[in-house]
């Protein structure tokens, strides 16, 4: 690109005779003679740079200046042209425009002639014959004002290599005189000095000193060890520089995989409008279920209030007829055999109370016939339960029980299956969990679901009785319909599937059906019947063993059946048992009714007992070998057995006894000691032992002594043997 100078006016000094004035354009303002003389002294002294580097634009300017000033004086020492020449120069020379050696030859040519026909205008400004003088500077400006006219000789700097072009073009031109090659040397000179310069002025600016090696500075000794030192730090720093480079990548990686996690779940929650839907539909079913169960809610409770006021109802009635009955055998009894006639106080009392003994024993001989046609022959009176209500109240019961059921349901009739449906209802929330796992935890569904089917589980157990007919419970529809929802796997991705919903079916249990449970042992079990309590207790079995019941061990609900099951018994013990003490001589006769009735009411308390320790492992040990051995046997049993003859009859009770024990009770024992509960009733089986072994009754004396044995008294049964030489039966007790 050329550049653009301003106008302005350079002089150049020569001797007076060849003085001549030059207009040159120049970027910016000029400087003084003195100055410039300055800076043409301090470009002489500069030393050439070497290498090409970048310089900047004012410097290369005022360098081009400086040449092309001592190139303009060089060329205009010899020859000058007029003002009237010079419009073709001026417009060949403008800037831009470079002349070419022809030109150049033409335009000396050109000067030639005109020297040679004067017709030029004289370098000499004087016009005097003497020779030049030299003037001072303002002198020669007020003479270049006056005499001569300026003249447009520079054009615009040229590159250095147009100026090689015309270098080369002017040396092959035959006709080049020896101005021609003075010229060529100051325009070589010109340019060579120029590019020095600018290169030196780059060198400078651009390029540090480089430090010299000084050789006299000696230095320090190089060994193996410096150098293998020197390298070993190296590799040092670069396997530091190596692992912190990799732990960065490391985290780079973690970055792009956690990047790409965030943009799957950004993808994944795009669907923000179809979750927006389905949260609002879920909303409106929840809001419709529960406002449909809150609307049902008070005609369950009323249908399952009816049920159990029917269940107690009859419960109440067995258990106030047997207490009755009792009171009135026993009163009846004692009046015959007090051996004195003492008039009825009113006759009609009596009659009513006769009746009452008469159905009583009616149903005695009724169970009693249909254990012989069963084929029960070892059977007393006393084991069976008397709970045997009249066809009438059956009847009654039957019909009432019915309309109940009838009423449950039609509870539902008006309500469509979504919202009564117990798999239907899981269903739905399956969905919620596959689709959304998280919003489902968040909401706590599995801690919910067990309140929220409540409702629809207790219309099921309406009909449900577990005293009677004992049912499984994984055989009822809520119940697979719960587990199936349990045990459904979990196909989403979510990472919070911590298996809450296994524990629905658990607090199912806990909350509506160990409730229920307890109801019916409050006010509907009898502890006196057989079969009311071994379904009770395979039910509880069920529950616990199988381990359907939550993993919380201190469930308040299993607590709370627990007491109100040892409370029932303790009831029944206290209300239900009752062994008259009559004298031996009154009770020799079997067929006496004082013996009949004291057997009878003592296998009603061995039955009590039998079913007390059923409960065995479901409840406390403690309590029940405090209801079974200190209360029932010791109270009442043991007192009866003392007073019964020596002999099978004797030795029966007792082995029927010991029959409802646990053997769990005995089998860490140590010391050869039996329970702290047993030690009075051991005692006994050893004196019946020492009196059968007297009257030479070896085979019940051995059996007694194998009573011994199962009871843990191995301590007495050693003792009787080595009292009386018995060597045969050291077999029993292990030696």
């Amino acid at each position: 690109m050329p550049l653009l100078y301003d106008e302005e006016f350079f002089k150049v000094k020569k001797p007076s005779f060849n003085e001549v004035t030059f207009r040159i354009k120049k970027k910016e303002s000029p400087l003084p003679p003195q100055t410039e003389t300055e800076e043409i002294k301090k470009i002489s002294q500069v030393e050439p740079g070497v290498g090409n580097t970048k310089d900047t634009r004012e410097e290369e300017e005022e360098n081009e200046d400086e040449t092309y000033s001592s190139l303009n004086e060089d060329y205009n020492s010899s020859d000058s042209e007029n003002e009237s020449s010079s419009p073709q120069r001026r417009k060949d020379l403008s800037p831009g425009n470079i002349p070419s050696a022809a030109h150049v030859e033409a335009a000396r040519r050109k000067r030639h002639l005109a020297r040679t026909e004067a017709d030029y205008l004289s370098l000499d400004v004087s016009n005097s014959p003497q020779g030049p003088q030299r003037r001072g500077s303002s002198d020669l400006e007020s003479e270049d004002e006056s005499e001569t006219k300026n003249l447009d000789f520079a054009p615009k700097m040229r590159t250095l290599r147009q100026r090689m072009t015309e270098d080369m073009v002017s040396l092959g031109d035959g006709s080049s005189d020896d101005e021609a090659k003075w010229e060529e040397q100051q325009i070589k000179k010109a340019v060579k000095l120029s590019q020095e310069i600018c290169d030196d002025a780059s060198v400078r600016k651009y390029q540090p000193a480089k430090p010299k090696f000084d050789t006299s500075v000696s230095l320090p000794p190089v060994s193996l060890e410096i150098v293998k030192k020197r390298l070993t730090e190296r590799i040092t720093s670069l396997q530091d520089v190596h692992r912190a480079h990799q732990r960065e990548y490391e985290k780079y990686m973690e970055d792009i995989e956690s990047s790409k996690m965030s943009v799957q779940e950004l993808e994944k929650s795009s669907d923000a409008a179809l979750n927006y839907k389905f949260y609002r539909a879920m909303k409106t079913y929840i809001e419709n279920l529960i406002n449909c169960l809150n609307e049902k809610l008070n005609d369950i409770n009323e249908l399952e209030w009816a049920v159990n006021a029917l269940l107690q109802q009859r419960a109440v009635r067995v258990s106030k007829r047997r207490q009755e009955e009792l009171k009135d055998e026993s009163a009846y009894i004692q009046h015959l055999t007090s051996g004195n006639d003492k008039p009825m106080k009113n006759r009609l009392e009596g009659d009513e109370k006769t009746q009452i003994l008469e159905m009583c024993e009616h149903r005695r001989t009724c169970r009693r016939q249909a254990r012989e046609q069963s084929g029960e022959g070892d059977h007393h009176e006393g084991l069976s339960s008397d709970e045997e209500l009249t066809p009438t109240e059956v009847d009654e019961f039957q019909k009432s029980r019915d309309n109940v059921l009838e009423d449950s349901r039609k509870i539902f009739e008006d309500v469509h299956a979504d919202f009564c449906d117990i798999r239907k209802i899981l269903l739905k929330f399956q969905e919620w969990k596959e689709k959304l796992p998280d919003s489902y935890c968040d909401a706590y569904i599995s801690f919910c679901l067990p309140k929220l089917l409540n409702p629809l589980i207790r219309v099921q157990l309406i009909s449900w009785n577990p005293l009677e007919n004992f049912t499984e419970l994984e055989e009822m529809p809520w119940f697979r319909a719960i587990e199936e929802f349990s045990d459904a796997e979990n196909v989403s991705e979510s990472k919070r599937d911590d298996g809450h919903d296994k524990e629905v079916l658990p607090r199912v249990i806990e909350k509506t059906i160990l409730p229920k449970i307890t109801a019916f042992v409050k006010s509907v079990w009898d502890p006196l019947s057989t079969s009311q309590t071994k379904n009770l207790v395979q039910l509880c079995n069920n529950i616990f063993g199988k381990q359907i019941l939550s993993k919380n061990e201190s469930s308040r609900a299993r607590e709370d059946l627990m007491n109100t099951v040892v409370l029932r018994m303790k009831k029944s013990v206290e209300e239900d048992v009752f062994i008259p003490l009559y004298p031996k001589s009154t009770v020799e006769d079997k067929s006496s009714l004082r013996s009949k009735f004291q057997e009878r009411r003592f296998w009603s308390a061995v039955k009590l007992l039998s079913n007390v320790v059923l409960w065995d492992g479901i409840v406390q040990e403690d309590k029940v070998r405090d209801l079974g051995l200190s209360k029932l046997l010791n109270r009442y049993l043991l007192l009866n057995i003392l007073n019964t003859p020596l002999g099978q009859d004797n030795i029966e009770k007792c082995n029927k006894v010991v029959a409802c024990l646990p053997q769990r009770w005995f089998q860490d024992l140590k010391g050869g000691s039996t329970l702290p509960e047993l030690l009075n009733f051991s005692q006994h089986l050893l004196q019946c032992a020492r009196g059968l072994h007297r009257d030479n009754h070896s085979n019940e004396t051995k059996e007694v002594l194998l009573l011994l044995v199962k009871i843990g008294a191995l301590h007495i049964v050693e003792d009787f043997i080595e009292e009386h030489k018995l060597e045969h039966l050291k077999a029993m007790i292990g030696k």
